[in-house]
Order: C-alpha cells, then structure tokens, then sequence
C-alpha cells in the first residue's frame, strides 16, 4: 500500500453510510486516511481545532470533506457557509454526497459554495466506483489550494 497522501473528512450522521463509505475506500487501495464527524457543530470544533480536535497531527486539516446535508446540529448547508465564510478555510474543497436529488437542494448547495454535488449512489458497487473516481478527480488530479 502507498504511503497516504490525503486526508478526507466526512461529514456524515448515519453510521450506515459511514461504514460504507470506509469499506468503499478500503476495497479501492486508496491511500488516504478517512475520518467521520458525525454532526455541524462537532465538524465546526474539528476544523477550527477547538477542545478534542486541538492536536493537529491527530486531527489534521482535510485535503477535501465530504459532506450530507442532512445532519443533527449545524446542517449541512450551514457548515459549508460557515466554511466559506472563515478566512482559513474557505478555499477546503467540499463535496456534497447527499441522498438528496432535489434542485433546491442542488441550487443551495452550489450557491454555498460546494465544489460538487455527488448524489449516494444505491449499492455498493456503484459507491465502490464513485469513491474511485473522487479519488482520481479530487486526491490525484486536482491540485488543491493552499490553505
């Protein structure tokens, strides 16, 4: 396995699809340290390095989030504000994974500030496929910004 490069942050209240999304990650060989936050106000804490999330080498920043919209405290749509809006953050790529395929929802999310807008796939397969195409896109080809 190569040495990780990247480090994901997702953003993510079901445990469900956080399983999956780490099972999708391990099957594809992607070397890239994964980690889950379960609600907008522990994601807020963890980027700003606040209480628990202070030891950077522990908790490091990501070199993209993965986001739902749907999550307990702060919603999706309000972390990615709060990330645009905060002076160190606001060029992070995020990328909305969501269940949802509704316009407004798309529209808001893009007007946010959100990179993509990726849509769950059903099986597991079809997230096997995406997780290997973020990490083409977003982890090898892009070069991402300094923050």
């Amino acid at each position: 396995m190569n040495k990780l490069q990247h480090f994901v942050l997702h953003i993510e209240d079901d445990p469900n699809d956080i399983l999956l999304v780490q099972r999708a990650f391990k099957k594809a060989n992607i070397p890239v340290a994964l980690d889950s936050i379960t609600d907008g106000d522990s994601a807020v804490a963890y980027l700003t390095g606040e209480a628990i999330y202070a030891d950077r080498r522990r908790y490091p920043l990501p070199s993209l989030i993965l986001l739902d919209l749907k999550i307990p405290r702060k919603s999706g749509l309000e972390v990615l504000c709060w990330i645009r809006h905060h002076p160190n953050l606001k060029r992070l790529p995020v990328t909305v994974l969501t269940s949802s395929k509704h316009d407004r929802d798309i529209n808001l999310a893009y007007e946010g500030g959100a990179n993509s807008y990726l849509v769950k796939p059903v099986g597991f397969d079809a997230l096997l496929e995406m997780v290997k195409l973020i990490d083409l896109y977003w982890l090898r080809l892009n070069e991402n910004p300094t923050l």
